[in-house]
Parts: structure tokens; sequence; C-alpha cells
């Protein structure tokens, strides 16, 4: 069986990232100007499934056993981790179950079905989660792919770090990205060892940053405040991602709707790209000053899967 309980390493990395250039071509890297100062965007929104999330999904189901495969995986996710996990077990013919909320944007929901996946809703935040994915992991033997907390993931996360690098000629000054449970800023800190890392979540769903700052695990409370980031609302981090980030990021900012809905607005204006609130969050604490930039600052645009609906409203100003 796969060594579920290894530490991610930077030469699991550089193997991912091996592994995803041989499957996929380098998303762009944008030269821009934020508030006068030159900086760069990385446009993960342009991956096949409309998010970074097909990076870790393919190095982690490439490294199942055959005796694994046989029996498929299990994710949980809100749509994009769901997208990368269902889109990866299409391309190995391996079965897969993804447990999703019933308020995941319909657009998610949809690709994730359309990809071959079986999806399972449960309801937030009555259900846990976490128990029904167990329930279909006893019953079918399936191995579960963690969004954020498997040493496969956070690595194959991490292989964005590599490309960017390879693209700049350099390793960037700092990357600023957008984090819900931690897996991709986990990854970024082992692939740029001598760049800051700073993860960016919503307000009040700042559960890495909170959890950086005490130095353990820092849970959501009962009644956590909405937001427009579906994407970024994990209640905790793992201690995998804490483990990897606690010598390598300082606690990271938090953003808030509206500032989301102008890095939304910036983003069609400016770059002439569609991203989803999630997406948008690291964009947003640059624009907001939040973020120190420079040259060779690179901000992580994470996904673009949103409901049509939803971002027109966004685009409009009417929501």
């Amino acid at each position: 069986m796969s060594q579920t309980n290894r530490m991610p390493t930077r030469q699991g990395v550089l193997d991912a990232a091996e592994k995803v250039a041989a499957l996929l071509p380098p998303t762009p890297l944008l030269p821009i100007r934020i508030n006068g100062t030159p900086c760069w965007i990385k446009c993960e929104n342009l991956q096949p499934i409309g998010a970074f999330k097909i990076r870790g999904a393919w190095h982690r189901l490439t490294a199942l056993t055959q005796e694994e495969r046989k029996n498929g995986v299990v994710a949980v996710s809100s749509g994009n981790h769901a997208q990368g996990v269902a889109w990866a077990a299409r391309e190995l013919g391996v079965d897969a179950r993804v447990v999703m909320p019933h308020d995941a944007p319909q657009v998610k929901l949809d690709a994730t079905r359309a990809f071959g996946a079986e999806v399972v809703i449960y309801r937030r935040p009555e259900e846990d989660r976490d128990g029904v994915a167990a329930q279909i992991i006893e019953q079918t033997g399936g191995v579960l792919v963690h969004a954020f907390g498997d040493p496969w993931v956070i690595e194959g996360q991490g292989s964005m770090g590599i490309e960017i690098t390879a693209q700049l000629g350099c390793e960037p000054s700092r990357i600023a990205a957008p984090c819900g449970g931690g897996g991709l800023v986990a990854g970024l800190s082992l692939a740029c060892p001598s760049s800051a890392i700073v993860p960016v979540e919503p307000a009040g769903w700042d559960m890495v940053g909170q959890s950086l700052a005490a130095g353990e695990i820092v849970t959501a409370g009962p009644n956590p405040p909405k937001t427009i980031c579906d994407a970024l609302q994990p209640l905790a981090t793992k201690q995998i991602n804490l483990d990897v980030l606690q010598s390598r990021s300082d606690p990271g900012v938090a953003v808030t709707d509206d500032e989301v809905r102008a890095a939304v607005r910036f983003a069609f204006s400016q770059l002439h790209l569609v991203v989803e609130p999630g997406g948008a969050a690291a964009l947003a604490a640059a624009l907001a000053g939040k973020v120190a930039l420079d040259e060779s600052t690179v901000i992580v645009l994470s996904g673009g899967n949103v409901d049509m609906q939803g971002y027109a409203g966004i685009i409009s100003g009417k929501s």
C-alpha cells in the first residue's frame, strides 16, 4: 500500500513537476502593474479543469498501487479538487467518488459528474463530510485523496512553483496564493525555498493564518461568517500542512468579500480573465495593499470555476 503518513519533500515536488510537465503545458505567467509596481500573475484558472487542483490529483493518483486502483478513490471537495480527482481518475481508468456540499456551485457539480465521478451530496454544516467519506471508504475500500492534507497532493500543488521558477528565470521574491486548507502554500514552500510564501484567506476563515500564529491547529467556530470564496472554507488545516509551513510562512493575510469582488472585476477588465472569488483572493490582497510587491512577486489566480449568474452579479456590481 502507498505510504500515506510520510512527509512531503522537495524531491517529491520535483517528481510531480516532471509528471505534470509531461501531461500539461505551463499555464501563463503574465506581467502586470499593481498600484504602479510591476509583478506577475500565474494563471492557474486556465488549467483544463479551471483550477490548479489538477496538479495534486494527478501526482496522487499516479502514485496509487495497482491494488489501490482497483478499489478506486474517494475525495471530499466543494468543487475544484473534485474536478481534479475526477479528471485524473478518468484519464487513468480509476473509479472516483466525491463527497460534495449541497450548496457547491452548480458549475462545479456538473463538471465533476461530466468527468465521470460519482457525486455524493452532503448538507453543510449539519452533516460531517469526513464521516460521509469514511463510510464510503469502509464500503468500497477506496483510497482517500485528501484535498490538502495528503503528501502527494501537497507535492503536486508545489509543481506550480517549479514551473514559475522556470518561467521567471529565478525563484520569486514572494508568492501570494489563495489558501483554503494549506495544500498549495505548503507545496509552494517546498518548491521555492528562498521565496516568501503569503497565504491569503477569506476574513473569518483564516484558519491557516491563525494556526501559524498560534503554533497549533485552530478550528473555525460553530458559526463562521459567510464568504463568497466557496473554495476556501475548510474548518481547519491539517498537522502535515502546519508542519511544512511553520518555519516557512508568516501567518498571511485575510481579505473581505468586497476586496475579492474588486479583484474579480479587475481580472475581468484588466487581464481579460474569468476568475472565481476564491481564486482571486491573492489578487484581492495585492490590490488592497496587504501584500508587499516587487518585480519578482508572483500572485496566483488559483481557479476560474464560477456560476455564470453569480459571476455576472459580481462583474455588474449587483452582488
